[in-house]
């Protein structure tokens, strides 16, 4: 009975000694904030070139404030340039539920639909962006892409023609807009367009598209071929046909460079090029 007793009375003392866990519970207010300076440390990581970082942080931003658009957004995006498309079309889903009128969810789910080589999804997206956001000049250079994918080069100039409308300096619709006009038999165009992207911008895809014309046409001089030297050291990828495609080059200038590059002159060239090459399909 006594050691019942002693042990029912250690049982039911006291413990003064024990130490009792507290622990800190932060505010909402204190969780949003923690979420945005997450959120900003990956949109920094994103700009250095690290986006599965970045997508490791914006994952957590979302956990601690899954109200807030922006962090969305920011996961999306890392996830994109992770080549996780399934994740970031999900994530550009929930951005878009919380915020449907920023016309640049729109946007970005437009661009994961061509990403995803599915122009018919991707135009009313953009459309819708547009709508939103009307002097987009990024908005209609997707539109116009969406628009060669489906062969349909009217519209497709008509978009880049509105994105060069809206910035003059936009070589990159500018160029498009060459593309489709050599496509269209349009040549003369075409190599007036690609001068004056030149003239902006020496990117090697104008370079090389504008001597494949320039050969095509018949001019053998120097300048063609100094021309397509120029853009294989520039970006090899572009002696390789299937990076051409993936630049959506259609098959007429996608010819005029073949016999470009086929040409004894540019042979030397060609061999470096093919050497450097570090194209690889995305899908």
């Amino acid at each position: 009975m006594a050691a019942l007793l002693s042990v029912a009375a250690i049982a039911g003392a006291p413990a003064a000694k024990a130490v009792v866990p507290y622990v800190y519970v932060p505010s909402s207010e204190e969780l949003k904030g923690s979420a945005i300076g997450i959120g900003r440390t990956a949109a920094q990581l994103l700009q250095m070139g690290q986006p599965q970082e970045a997508a490791k942080l914006a994952a957590l931003a979302v956990r601690l404030d899954p109200q807030d658009e922006r962090l969305w957004s920011v996961l999306a995006e890392a996830q994109l340039r992770s080549d996780d498309l399934e994740q970031a079309g999900q994530s550009l889903a929930r951005a878009k539920e919380l915020n449907p009128d920023k016309a640049g969810l729109w946007f970005a789910q437009g661009a994961l639909a061509l990403r995803d080589e599915q122009p018919e999804e991707a135009i009313p997206l953009i459309q819708r962006g547009l709508e939103l956001d009307p002097k987009n000049p990024a908005g209609y250079f997707d539109l116009g892409n969406a628009w060669i994918m489906l062969d349909d080069l009217s519209n497709a100039l008509g978009s880049f023609e509105q994105a060069t409308g809206l910035k003059p300096d936009f070589w990159e619709a500018l160029n498009n807009q060459a593309l489709v006009l050599y496509e269209m038999g349009n040549t003369d165009e075409a190599i007036q367009r690609w001068r004056a992207v030149l003239r902006i911008e020496k990117n090697a895809e104008p370079l090389l598209a504008l001597a494949a014309a320039l050969h095509q046409r018949g001019d053998d001089s120097d300048d063609a071929f100094n021309l397509a030297r120029e853009a294989l050291a520039k970006e090899p990828n572009y002696v390789l046909p299937p990076h051409q495609v993936e630049q959506l080059w259609g098959g007429k200038i996608r010819q005029a460079a073949a016999r470009l590059l086929a040409s004894p002159d540019m042979a030397s060239s060609v061999e470096r090029a093919q050497a450097n090459a570090t194209w690889k399909q995305r899908r």
